[in-house]
């Protein structure tokens, strides 16, 4: 096909040159348009259609009966009995007496009297005399005088010493540890045995039975890094200042105080105390308590308890329990598998074939000349001359845009051999598959089978 097209090319580019040569006017362009025709093909459809078939089946169903069954049990029936006790027992009796109680008491009122009694004191009395009195005094003057004295001071020498220090130059070591296993409670039989109530103490017999017992699963062995401290001794250098006391002599400047005594007369006013004994009557009250005694006697009713032993009689009622064998009627329901035949419809898929035609287009290239101006533009309107025998089938230009119309198809829709038509097989021969050896174009036999390819999956997958 591409040979064919470029032997085309080859031969309308000589005779677009052989024109230019006879004719400087006119001057055709080559251009190539896809042309798709629509052709037909007859296939085979494959539809599948549901068959049922009958089958007798055999099935059980369960038919629940009531059946009366005799339970024979053991009953224990209490049976009372009635007796009399006797019971001696203590009671106290009240005993009302009659007593005069001596509720006398004494009474103390106080009496008031107001006396008078004579009272001495002494009273001092001062007297103001002036006299002069000699005061001595010391005045201290003082003196300056520079001396020398001894200064001690402490001074710090460095002195270097050595000083014992432990360092821990351990490792880690790798050490195996026991990891115990988790608690869990389990079911286990514990024969009867005495057990001490938590929470009262009271020791009860406990019977055999399933109890939650718990249980400590087996452990595992785990290795864990340890640190391992290994502790040396080293020497270490150390320097400290030490004090170290130095005397040395400062000069001062002392200041010295000297005693001198001076005599001065100094005037006083002097009080002199004078004691003067003076009387004087000072009234007073004076509390007197009397003391009266009040009769008061009571008639007051005692109570004393007399203890009287009397005998009663109190009836006791005993049980003792006697078994008794009872027959109750009892209703079970007793289950029974009935065969029952069914016919049942089992489907199953039929495949079938059924003629259908498809419609496909093939893409068809075609070469046609376009006549340009002197400026290189198309003309519209000119007439391009006739295609040269080696040319393509040229279509039919558009009078308006200088385009080529679209080819008709071969099959129309009022034709009898249209892609509407119904394909007509021959009844006596079988469907098969198609020939596609018998189409003309390697692409027209390629689309149809791809297309049929395509149908038929879509249906299966619907």
């Amino acid at each position: 096909m591409k040979t064919a097209l470029t032997f085309v090319a080859g031969a309308l580019l000589a005779a677009s040159a052989q024109a230019q040569s006879t004719c400087c006017e006119t001057v055709y362009r080559l251009e190539c348009q896809t042309v798709y025709e629509e052709r037909q093909v007859n296939a085979y459809r494959l539809e599948y259609e549901t068959v049922y078939d009958e089958r007798q089946v055999t099935s059980y169903r369960p038919v629940w009966e009531t059946e009366v069954r005799q339970n024979r049990y053991l009953v224990a029936k209490p049976v009372y009995e009635t007796s009399e006790r006797e019971e001696t027992y203590c009671v106290e009796q009240p005993v009302w007496e009659e007593r005069i109680d001596d509720r006398s008491y004494d009474v103390v009122r106080n009496v008031y009297e107001t006396q008078e009694r004579e009272e001495r004191y002494v009273v001092n009395r001062p007297v103001w005399e002036t006299e002069e009195n000699e005061v001595c005094r010391t005045v201290r003057r003082p003196v300056v005088e520079t001396v020398e004295r001894e200064e001690s001071c402490t001074v710090m020498q460095p002195v270097t010493t050595l000083r014992a220090v432990q360092v821990d130059q351990g490792q880690f070591v790798e050490q195996q540890v026991y990891q115990p296993g988790r608690v869990r409670n389990r079911l286990r039989w514990q024969p009867g045995a005495c057990v001490a109530d938590p929470l009262t103490g009271r020791t009860a017999y406990q019977r055999g039975g399933l109890f939650w017992t718990p249980e400590q699963r087996p452990g595992t062995m785990l290795v864990q890094r340890v640190y391992q401290p290994n502790i040396v001794t080293q020497q270490v250098p150390e320097t400290t200042l030490q004090p170290q006391w130095v005397t040395r002599k400062v000069p001062m400047q002392v200041t010295r105080y000297v005693d001198e005594i001076v005599v001065q007369k100094v005037p006083r006013q002097v009080c002199r105390m004078v004691r003067e004994e003076q009387v004087r009557r000072v009234p007073f009250t004076v509390c007197r308590p009397v003391t009266e005694h009040v009769e008061n006697k009571v008639p007051v009713k005692v109570c004393r308890m007399e203890r009287r032993q009397m005998v009663r009689k109190i009836p006791v009622t005993t049980m003792r329990m006697v078994q008794e064998e009872r027959v109750e009627d009892v209703q079970v329901r007793v289950c029974r598998q009935v065969a029952t035949e069914e016919t049942v419809r089992v489907p199953r898929l039929v495949e079938k074939r059924v003629p259908v035609t498809y419609t496909y287009r093939v893409p068809r290239t075609m070469v046609y000349r376009v006549p340009l101006d002197p400026c290189g533009n198309p003309v519209v309107g000119a007439e391009s001359p006739a295609p040269s025998t080696f040319d393509a089938p040229r279509p039919a230009t558009n009078p308006r845009s200088g385009q080529p119309t679209r080819a008709k198809p071969r099959g129309d829709s009022n034709d009898a051999g249209g892609a509407d038509a119904q394909p007509q097989l021959d009844p006596n021969e079988s469907p098969g598959p198609v020939d596609e050896s018998a189409q003309e174009d390697p692409s027209a036999r390629a689309a149809p089978r791809r297309f049929k390819v395509d149908k038929v999956k879509h249906e299966r997958e619907t």
